[in-house]
């Protein structure tokens, strides 16, 4: 297969970051591009620079998600909607917990649901899961989040097995750090937020870029029919996964 074989492709979070970039990559290869995201301004303002179509849909609303994907014969599914939160699982919100398990979780599930049938029917797809090195590797950071990006992993491999036999491929994508406004959003959203995040988690570092992420799925996309890229880790050179932590107690 190659991005001649596919007709549409629906990214969610296509507002901004990798889903925006996502969405340029897409369009320019000549597919019609669904955009899934809350925010209706920044869809427009991508969909006038793109000619993607917007769809302005609270993905943790199963029943708006459903009516606006209803009759879509999408080609290539791109899983790319995320959020996250500051702190750890001890001082999280209900309010918190329940958004990442929302979009992170809940909406790819939905989505697999509702346009992978479709896939089958025409024996022809690609679902594109955009995880994070958070659900491989442990370290610090908010458990919700990280058991969330576990699930997507896990979902990725066995979507293979619900549509085996089918020309259908599936790719998980799982970045390191990437240069967008998650940070900046967690800090609060304001332009200091995002300055303030900027100078903490970017500025000095060799992140790797939205781009390099739509370049990433470009290839995956790209690959000869009979070949599935099922897991690619993208990374910074300069950053590793892991490491151990040992705590001494003195009390």
């Amino acid at each position: 297969m190659s991005f001649s074989d596919y007709q549409t492709a629906l990214v969610t979070g296509a507002n901004t970051g990798m889903g925006a970039a996502i969405t340029e990559m897409l369009t320019k290869h000549g597919l019609t591009v669904y955009g899934v995201a809350r925010d209706a301004a920044k869809l427009d303002e991508v969909a006038s620079r793109t000619g993607m179509t917007p769809l302005p849909v609270d993905l943790a609303d199963t029943e708006a998600l459903a009516a606006a994907v209803e009759g879509l014969p999408i080609d290539v599914l791109v899983n790319n909607a995320g959020v996250s939160a500051t702190g750890n699982i001890l001082d999280a919100t209900a309010a918190k917990v329940d958004a990442m398990v929302d979009v992170n979780l809940r909406a790819v599930l939905h989505l697999c649901r509702l346009l992978l049938p479709g896939m089958v029917e025409r024996d022809r797809g690609h679902v594109v899961n955009i995880s994070s090195i958070a659900g491989l590797y442990n370290f610090y950071g908010h458990t919700a989040y990280h058991a969330t990006k576990a699930a997507v992993h896990q979902i990725s491999r066995q979507l293979r097995n619900d549509v085996i036999g089918k020309r259908i491929r599936v790719t998980e994508i799982c970045p390191g750090r990437v240069e967008t406004e998650i940070f900046g959003r967690n800090l609060g959203g304001t332009p200091e937020a995002l300055q303030e995040a900027w100078h903490t988690y970017y500025e000095g570092f060799e992140s790797i870029t939205t781009a390099d992420v739509a370049d990433t799925i470009e290839f995956a996309l790209d690959a000869p029919g009979h070949v599935n890229l099922g897991l690619i880790e993208i990374l910074p050179t300069f950053q590793v996964p892991g490491g151990l932590e040992f705590v001494r107690r003195t009390d």
